[in-house]
């Protein structure tokens, strides 16, 4: 909460340009739908799964299996508290990280353009909020099946739901939630890129809180950002078909002389 309070000038600022439509002319929301079809809702899921933010953190998460690696990262973590300064001030750190997230999501979804009258702001708006949801929905239901399912024990020793982190998992989709909201309000690229910056480091935050509070292994909180971003990206690009501008992506590029990879942002 104590970040949270900070982001109050800003959501007022934002709040502002909730009214308007977007420059297509129509509302955020306006157009989400249940029914998006087999090729849109194919499109959503690859677009989703090649977003570095996807895949590194599962790459991460798989590099870190290597010669125990994932346990003494997080033995490290908890008895020596790099960042935070004790095992009490990371997990309170982790709560408002993760509160903070989620707030930046509820502000930026507000001050998306959904309308000129107050008729059309409100049922484009709920309409939009039924999309993410629906995401932050599926994102923590699988978050606890998987911890059932799983039963890995914490490293210190609490329960046996390590796998995977609740916390990461719901601070990822807010925020990237919230990213894709930010590419729906009008505003200059560099400050749309610091602001997307600041949410990627709420969720890097409140998963290192994790692991030095002692409730996580580096592969939980890596797989659970990986989760949230892809449910983020693939009910936003397939249920409201809002992709928007300064969204990285990678592309797989094949040469006559072979293959490469290529980084950028659509614009």
């Amino acid at each position: 909460m104590r970040i949270a309070t900070r982001l109050v000038p800003l959501a007022v600022a934002l709040l502002v340009s909730g009214c308007g439509t977007l420059p297509n002319g129509r509302g955020w929301g306006e157009d989400a739908t249940l029914t998006p079809g087999w090729e849109r809702v194919k499109e959503a899921a690859w677009n989703a799964a090649r977003s570095p933010r996807v895949w590194v953190p599962l790459a991460g998460a798989a590099l870190v299996q290597i010669d125990d690696w994932d346990r003494d990262i997080a033995d490290w973590a908890r008895e020596e508290t790099p960042v935070f300064g004790s095992v009490d001030n990371a997990e309170r750190w982790s709560d408002d990280l993760k509160t903070t997230s989620m707030v930046a999501f509820h502000v930026t979804a507000l001050a998306t353009p959904s309308g000129d009258t107050p008729r059309d702001w409100i049922g484009n708006k709920l309409r939009g909020y039924a999309v993410d949801v629906a995401a932050i929905g599926v994102t923590t239901g699988l978050t606890r099946t998987l911890k059932s399912a799983v039963g890995r024990e914490r490293p210190n020793g609490e329960d046996e739901r390590s796998f995977p982190s609740g916390h990461t998992a719901v601070a990822a989709v807010h925020n990237r939630l919230a990213s894709r909201n930010l590419q729906s309000i009008d505003m200059n690229r560099g400050g749309r890129r610091a602001l997307d910056a600041g949410l990627d480091a709420l969720t890097v935050g409140t998963s290192w809180a994790r692991i030095e509070a002692g409730w996580h292994y580096p592969s939980d909180t890596l797989f659970s950002a990986s989760l949230g971003a892809f449910f983020a990206a693939f009910f936003n690009d397939a249920f409201m078909g809002l992709g928007g501008p300064d969204s990285p992506s990678m592309v797989l590029v094949v040469n006559p002389g072979g293959a490469s990879l290529q980084f950028g942002w659509r614009r």
